[in-house]
C-alpha cells in the first residue's frame, strides 16, 4: 500500500512539473548585470538621419529678424489625434517633406539633399548656403513626424510620436506598457528603412550586448515586433489545449489514488 502511494505521489509530482511556468532565467532583462556591483557602458553619440519623407521644421534666424523672413516658410498649426496609442499629426502648409531622392526646396536656397545627413550636416550645409546672405544666420532643424511602432506581445502595441528624436528601444517598451510574461525577450525584431532599403535587426534583451546594438537607439519610422516565447506559440495550439486537459484529470485521478491509500 506505501509502494502505491509512493508511486501516486511521484506521478502528481511529474505532472506539477510538466505544467511549472517559465524560468525566470529567461525573463530578465540584462542577467549578466546581476552580479556586478557597478558596470557602465560607453554610448556613442546619437543623431537621426534624414530620409525621405521625412517632415522637417526648419527655422533660419538673423542679428536681423527682417533679414531672415524671406528665407522662412510660416509653420501652420498641427491638428493631433489619438487612436489606440496611435499619434496622427497632419501638418498644414508649411515645413519642408524630404522627397524620394532626399531633396527639399527651401525658399532663396533652393533645392537642397539632406536625406542621408545628420542634424549637424545639414545644419552646416544650410549655413553655407545662407553667406553673404544674412549677419550670423542661425539654424534650427527638428523631425515634426518622428514616430516608432511597437507590435507584437506587449501590454499596449501601438504607433508612439517621439518630441525629442532620442529614445532607446527600452523606452519605447515603456511607452508601450511593457513585455508581457510570455514575451521572447531574446529575439527581438527591429525593422528599419534605411534610405529606401528595409533592413532587420535582431536584438537580445537578456543579455548586455543589446546596449551596445544599433537599435539600442531608435530611428523614426522603426518598427519593433516582440514575438510569443516559445511555452506561449504551444500554448495556444489545440493539442496543447488538450493535453493540458488530460492532465488536469489526471492530476484529479492521481489526487483520489492518494486520499484513497492514506
Amino acid at each position: 500500500m506505501n509502494s502505491r502511494l509512493l508511486l501516486a505521489t511521484l506521478f502528481l509530482g511529474i505532472i506539477l512539473s510538466s505544467a511549472s511556468c517559465k524560468s525566470a532565467k529567461n525573463v530578465i532583462l540584462f542577467q549578466e548585470l546581476e552580479a556586478a556591483a557597478d558596470t557602465s557602458f560607453v554610448k556613442k553619440n546619437y543623431t537621426p538621419i534624414f530620409k525621405p519623407d521625412d517632415y522637417l521644421k526648419i527655422q533660419i534666424a538673423s542679428e536681423s529678424p527682417e533679414d531672415a523672413t524671406p528665407f522662412n516658410v510660416e509653420l501652420g498649426l498641427i491638428t493631433m489625434g489619438t487612436n489606440n496609442g496611435y499619434y496622427n499629426g497632419i501638418p498644414s502648409n508649411g515645413g519642408y517633406l524630404v522627397d524620394s531622392t532626399g531633396t527639399v526646396d527651401l525658399p532663396i536656397i533652393g533645392e537642397l539633399v539632406l536625406g542621408g545627413l545628420n542634424r549637424m550636416q545639414a545644419t552646416t550645409l544650410i549655413l553655407e548656403k545662407l553667406a553673404g546672405h544674412l549677419v550670423k544666420p542661425t539654424v534650427q532643424i527638428q523631425i515634426q513626424n518622428f514616430k516608432v511602432t511597437v507590435l507584437g506581445d506587449v501590454r499596449a502595441p501601438g504607433t508612439f510620436k517621439i518630441p525629442n528624436e532620442r529614445i532607446t528601444i527600452l523606452e519605447v517598451l515603456g511607452l508601450a506598457g511593457g513585455l508581457n510574461i510570455t514575451a521572447n525577450r531574446e529575439n527581438v525584431l527591429v525593422i528599419r528603412n534605411d534610405l529606401n532599403t528595409d533592413k532587420t535587426y535582431r536584438i537580445n534583451l537578456t543579455t548586455t550586448e543589446a546596449l551596445s546594438s544599433p537599435v539600442y537607439y531608435l530611428d523614426q519610422n522603426d518598427v519593433i515586433y516582440i514575438e510569443p516565447n516559445k511555452s506561449a506559440r504551444i500554448g495556444s495550439t489545440v493539442w496543447f489545449k488538450m493535453s493540458h486537459f488530460v492532465i488536469s484529470i489526471s492530476s484529479v485521478v492521481a489526487s483520489l489514488i492518494i486520499v484513497a491509500f492514506t
